[in-house]
Parts: C-alpha cells; sequence; structure tokens
C-alpha cells in the first residue's frame, strides 16, 4: 500500500500476475494444502490485515470534502476492489471463532461422557469446516487476478499419440473427445466440431472443436497436455495377448477472443482440395468437398471437411487458420506468465504426461496435484466427476498463485 503526495491512497492491483509465475511444477511440497490451510499460514493474514486496514483508511478518506474529483474516482475505485475482499475476510474470521467455539463445546461434551450431543457438535463443526473452505476458496478468488482469456471461447484439439499395440491410442483419443463434449453439454456450453479425421478400427487421429459459452477457458486451460492411458485392449490382434498396454493422446486448449481480426493476403495461402473421408476409409462423397489451407510464411495447416459444400468447408478452414495465427499474438502475451503450447505439450514425451487414466485399477491420476479419482467411466462421462476434478485443479491454480505472490513479496521485504 502506498500514498501519493497529497496523502490519497494509490489504487494498485491486489496480486500483480507479472510479479509470479504459475506453475504446477513447484507444488510438489511435503504437505499439499488446501484453501482452509492456507488461510492460517501468518503471510496470507499479515496480508489480509494490511488489505483490510487499507479498506479502512481508503473508506475514511472517500469522506473527506477536500479530494477533487481524479483523487474521488481513483478512491472509489480502489474502495471498490477491496469491499469484498475486507467482507469475505470477516466472514471467515466469524466463521472461525464460531469453530473454535464448537471445539471447546466438543471437548467439554467428551469429559461428560455426553455422546449423542457430542455427535451432533462433531456434525455441525463438520459443516463448519466446509463453509470455511468454501469462504476461503471464495477469498482467494477475489485476490487471484482472473486471466485475460479465462472468459473466452476455446479451439479444443486433440490428437492420437503412437504406440505399439497400434489401434489403442485412436480408441482412447475418441474417448476423450466425446468426453470433452459431454463436458460441453453438461456445462450448457456451445460445441461445434471443425475437425474430425476417423481412424480405421473405430478410433479417432485428430479432431478440433470450437467451444463457447461461460467461462470456457477458464475451465479447461488446464486440460491441454499429455494424456496417457494404460488398459488391455478390448478389441485386435493385441486384445488377444492380454496384456496392458500404454499410449497417449494430446490435447491443446486454445482461448478464442471474440473479435479474431487477422489479416490473410491470399498470395500466402495454398488451398488443397480433396475427398472427405469416413470410417474404415470410405468416401463420405464422390465431389472434392474437403479442404486444406496452408499458410506459406508460418507454415501454419488447417483442414477441413465437415460440410458438404467445399464452400463451406473453406470458410471454416479460412477462420480456424486466422484464430491460429491470432493465436501466435495471444502466445506472445502469455510468454511472460505461461506459454500455452510449451505448458500443455513439452515434447509429447510420456514422462511429461499430465494425467493418467488406468483402466484396470479404474483410477485417473492428476500428477500435477497427485489428485486420484476412481470410477473411469464417471470421468469419460463428462459429467459431475470431471467437472470436480477440474475445479479441484483451479483451486490448487488459485492456492499456489497466492502462495508464490506471499513468497515473492516476503522476499522483497527481506531484500530491503
Amino acid at each position: 500500500v502506498g500514498l501519493h503526495n497529497h496523502g490519497f491512497w494509490r489504487p494498485k492491483p491486489l496480486l500483480d500476475t507479472a510479479r509470479f509465475t504459475l506453475s504446477f511444477n513447484s507444488w510438489h511440497r511435503k504437505n499439499h494444502q488446501d484453501s482452509q490451510a492456507l488461510w492460517k499460514h501468518e503471510a496470507v493474514q499479515k496480508y489480509l490485515e494490511t488489505l483490510s486496514k487499507e479498506y479502512q483508511q481508503v473508506s475514511h478518506q472517500l469522506s473527506a470534502d477536500s479530494l477533487n474529483d481524479f483523487e474521488q474516482r481513483a478512491l472509489r475505485r480502489r474502495c471498490a476492489d477491496l469491499s469484498p475482499i475486507a467482507a469475505a475476510f470477516q466472514e471467515i474470521k466469524e466463521a472461525e471463532r464460531e469453530v473454535q467455539e464448537l471445539e471447546a463445546m466438543c471437548t467439554e461434551l467428551d469429559s461428560r461422557d455426553e455422546k449423542q450431543l457430542l455427535e451432533l457438535a462433531l456434525e455441525e463443526k463438520e459443516s463448519l469446516d466446509k463453509k470455511m473452505n468454501m469462504l476461503c476458496r471464495k477469498l482467494f478468488q477475489l485476490l487471484v487476478p482472473k486471466e485475460k482469456y479465462d472468459k473466452s471461447p476455446v479451439i479444443l484439439e486433440v490428437t492420437a499419440g503412437r504406440t505399439t499395440g497400434g489401434d489403442i491410442c485412436q480408441q482412447f483419443t475418441k474417448e476423450m473427445f466425446e468426453m470433452y463434449q459431454s463436458y460441453a453439454d453438461y456445462k450448457r456450453w456451445t460445441f461445434d466440431i471443425m475437425n474430425y479425421v476417423p481412424a480405421e478400427i473405430g478410433g479417432l487421429h485428430h479432431a478440433a472443436a470450437h467451444i463457447s459459452g461461460e467461462n470456457v477457458y477458464r475451465h479447461l486451460k488446464y486440460e491441454g497436455g499429455t494424456h496417457r492411458v494404460q488398459r488391455i485392449p478390448e478389441t485386435g490382434m493385441s486384445s488377444r495377448m492380454q496384456r496392458i498396454h500404454t499410449g497417449t493422446m494430446s490435447v491443446i486448449v486454445l482461448p478464442q477472443p471474440e473479435e479474431v481480426d487477422v489479416k490473410v493476403d491470399p498470395r500466402d495461402l495454398r488451398i488443397d482440395t480433396f475427398r472427405a473421408k469416413g470410417a474404415g476409409g470410405q468416401h463420405v462423397n464422390k465431389t472434392d468437398s474437403a479442404v486444406r489451407i496452408v499458410h506459406l510464411p508460418t507454415g501454419l495447416a488447417v483442414e477441413c471437411q465437415q460440410e458438404r459444400s467445399q464452400q463451406m468447408n473453406r470458410e471454416i478452414a479460412l477462420r480456424t487458420l486466422r484464430a491460429k495465427l491470432y493465436q501466435q499474438v495471444i502466445e506472445k502475451q502469455l510468454s511472460q506468465e505461461q506459454s500455452a503450447r510449451k505448458l500443455q505439450l513439452g515434447t509429447r514425451a510420456q514422462s511429461e504426461r499430465i494425467r493418467t487414466y488406468n483402466f484396470t485399477q479404474d483410477r485417473v491420476t492428476d500428477h500435477r496435484i497427485s489428485y486420484d479419482a476412481r470410477n473411469i467411466k464417471e470421468i469419460l462421462s463428462g459429467k459431475e466427476a470431471l467437472d470436480k476434478l477440474i475445479n479441484r485443479l483451479l483451486e490448487f491454480a488459485e492456492i499456489e498463485a497466492v502462495t508464490q505472490y506471499l513468497e515473492n513479496l516476503q522476499a522483497l521485504e527481506e531484500g530491503g
């Protein structure tokens, strides 16, 4: 918190995203924290006390008659920033007091052997603990700055990896694409398939979809990366061996701001047409309706074969190309915090996997947060179980952001 020469409070961001890099790599600490555990950290308490005092002082400053219009506007903006944080801070303090009173009551009831009353008190304490965690999560969401593209629609691409065993990757890629399609339906988003290249044995080589709706990129931004599958194949030659095969597929999630205005010189394009293909290599139609466009200066290539009309496929492919060219601009902006493609893909090596789907053990493991979920079918159904996993990732990201910021702040203070 700082003062101008004229004595009024200077508005500034709560958490400056340029001051830290959001990364899961540093999150493998000995004791994984949740929102409530972080709330109890001394540095967090100190920081929130500072913000709460600043809110009181800003509110007091606003009542002064000597402020000019510029100073009034600056103070109102800062007051609007701090008000929900100060309110959440007080709400958690009150809930914390209630928890302490209940703990004291539980100790007394236990000493008097009042089992029934103790059981009721413990139930109430469990309910209060959940409320505390929810309030802490809400507070940290207020503290962590919203990413520029959190509300943006996305282009989601899936690509099958390669492995001995053949069709395991393609089948898994199809299941993953259908999972995200179901998740979009669960979240009431719009899911428009832009490209779909099926494999010959019923799987999927590559697909892309445009997903739009409320906070799409916020929920899907950590899905990008290499996903690993471990299972005994159900079909094909490898299924007869009854041995576990390992395969991978990759997901890329690219934010797409609504206004994508990139000028493309027609002379920089090479446009090829070919016949669209369906499963088993059979032609969907007998005309060259599918379109592939290559942007010669960058080497970017896109294709579309979803529509029967070559003109419609051409328009969709051009729109996708503009979006990918615009993505290069976005990535330059993101590179200071995290490079979208680098974070999501790495070298596509199995060692860089973000998640493993082990069918034989019926377990999904997210390696970035050491989180295990049972019942793969529920995850792949793209509903509540997947939403829970994604929200767990978001919570860890928020905690990591706050933790890193406070660590940097402490380092600056110690450095003078």
